[in-house]
This record gives C-alpha cells, structure tokens and sequence, in this order.
C-alpha cells in the first residue's frame, strides 16, 4: 500500500522539522489501514514498531510517501516493513527518511488476541 501527508506547520517541532511522534502516527495508522484493508473484517492494534530510524530532518511543505508492505503473517499477528520517502515541492528528487516494521495483532470485540 503507498499513502502520502504534507508536512505542514502543525506537525513541526520547536526547531521547524517534522516532529518524530508525528511521524510515528502516520506510520501507525496507515499500518492499520493496509491491514484492515488486507484483512477485511478483522480488528487490529499496534503490537510493537521495531527498529525505528529516523534518517534524515523533514522540513515544511515537504511531501512524505509511506510504503506499507506486508513482510509476514502468523497466526494472529501481522508484519508490515514501512519505508517513508521525502520530496520537497521544489525539486522531484526523494530521500529515505524514516524506516521500521509494524506489528499489529488481531483481536476481538473484548481486546482479547483472536486468529486472522
């Protein structure tokens, strides 16, 4: 699954670049999106982000390109590689920015660990 966001004022921290937790929120919600949308039917919640790595600052106005891919499947839990690109607005060229993987489990309508 591919997502983009425009990095915008409000997501800035205190020395005008992309706030890390902004980030993190991006990258979490559209983990869920890919698996809901993969597992139609299916209730997720985030398990763990392993090996986060921010690589380079985000500044305003830039465009980010979250690519959402499944890297595994258990029982009950799913595995989702993101890697986030950066474009500025003034040139077409894109920078890695921000890497990691999402693990989100399914569960059911009392929060309790259920299969795919």
């Amino acid at each position: 699954m591919e997502a983009c966001a425009l990095v915008r004022t409000e997501h800035l921290n205190h020395y005008g670049r992309l706030f890390g937790g902004q980030m993190l929120r991006w990258v979490d919600e559209f983990a869920w999106v890919a698996a809901t949308r993969q597992f139609p039917g299916r209730n997720f919640v985030t398990r763990a982000l392993q090996q986060v790595e921010f690589r380079h600052q985000v500044g305003n106005g830039e465009i980010l390109t979250f690519e959402i891919e499944l890297e595994s499947q258990g029982v009950s839990s799913v595995a989702y590689a993101v890697r986030v690109s950066a474009q500025s607005p003034a040139t077409a060229k894109q920078r890695q920015v921000f890497t990691t993987t999402v693990v989100m489990v399914a569960v059911d309508t009392n929060g309790n660990k259920t299969q795919i």
